[in-house]
């Protein structure tokens, strides 16, 4: 009888040592961050997807969720469904916060993606006849950015002292050919309808044009200039760019592992920024 209460006492004490020394590892292990970003397909998922091994090593989780469209991520960053997200250039960052009065900040710069005219039935901007129909998105804070291009390879003049990255159609003063304008679609669309050779030419996104398969530098009949100031950023709430995680990611993002990327995988249809 002695000899299994003794036994019985030994086997509590290891019970409670082994429950002591679980509890203390439990306690003595650092968990791992969970980061969750929101993206567009390409290229900005798959430039985070060459970013998560490198945070992992700093103990971040990075958890990546994709979009087709430019309204859901800001939603989602709104709603704290995420934590950053990396799809949009400051621009519309900046018309989004006056439209919805959302608290984001920039919390870094990453690349550009120089937007493209794209054409069926034309090879070069010359060759567009009297009155074409140039198709473009809906965005408006687009349309700064298409309409400097177009002015930059001389098809049409904006008014002097604007701010060119908030032109509108309004704002065009010289129109040589008298191109029109449509711009009705959702950014999205603009792939599948130069794919169907609607209008003369589509001015498309270039992370639209990519995922579908389309080389900005050789399927476009002109591209944006490289130092475009529509550089994609990481947006997030008001007062988390300050958070280790966010300043690992942006530091992450413009390592020069990452940079070297982004130039191998798109050959100047994706440009990073220093």
């Amino acid at each position: 009888m002695k000899k299994l209460l003794v036994g019985a006492l030994l086997a509590v004490s290891l019970l409670a040592l082994a429950a002591c020394g679980a509890k203390d590892s439990s306690n003595g292990a650092k968990e791992n961050t969970k980061l969750v970003v929101g993206a567009s397909n390409v290229p900005h998922a798959e430039i985070l997807e060459k970013v998560k091994p490198i945070l992992a090593k700093e103990g971040i989780d990075l958890k990546i969720e994709t979009y087709q469209d430019y309204i859901l991520p800001n939603k989602d960053l709104e709603s704290k469904a995420l934590d950053a997200n990396y799809f949009q250039h400051i621009p519309y960052l900046e018309s989004q916060i006056k439209d919805n009065g959302y608290d984001f900040v920039n919390a870094g710069g990453i690349h550009i993606e120089p937007i493209g005219v794209y054409s069926k039935k034309y090879k070069s901007l010359e060759e567009l006849p009297e009155g074409a129909t140039i198709i473009m998105s809906n965005s408006v804070a687009d349309h700064g950015r298409i309409l400097s291009l177009l002015e930059a390879k001389g098809l049409i003049k904006l008014k002097d002292g604007i701010d060119k990255t908030k032109a509108e159609v309004k704002d065009v003063v010289e129109n040589p050919k008298n191109l029109k304008f449509d711009a009705n679609y959702e950014a999205a669309l603009l792939v599948q309808l130069y794919e169907n050779s609607e209008g003369d030419a589509v001015l498309i996104n270039s992370n639209y044009a990519i995922d579908a398969g389309l080389n900005p530098i050789k399927d476009s009949i002109a591209l944006e200039d490289k130092e475009s100031p529509y550089v994609n950023i990481i947006a997030v709430r008001k007062g988390d760019e300050n958070k280790p995680e966010i300043k690992k990611l942006v530091e992450a993002l413009k390592s020069k592992e990452i940079q070297d990327f982004i130039l191998e995988k798109w050959n100047g249809s994706v440009v990073p920024v220093k």
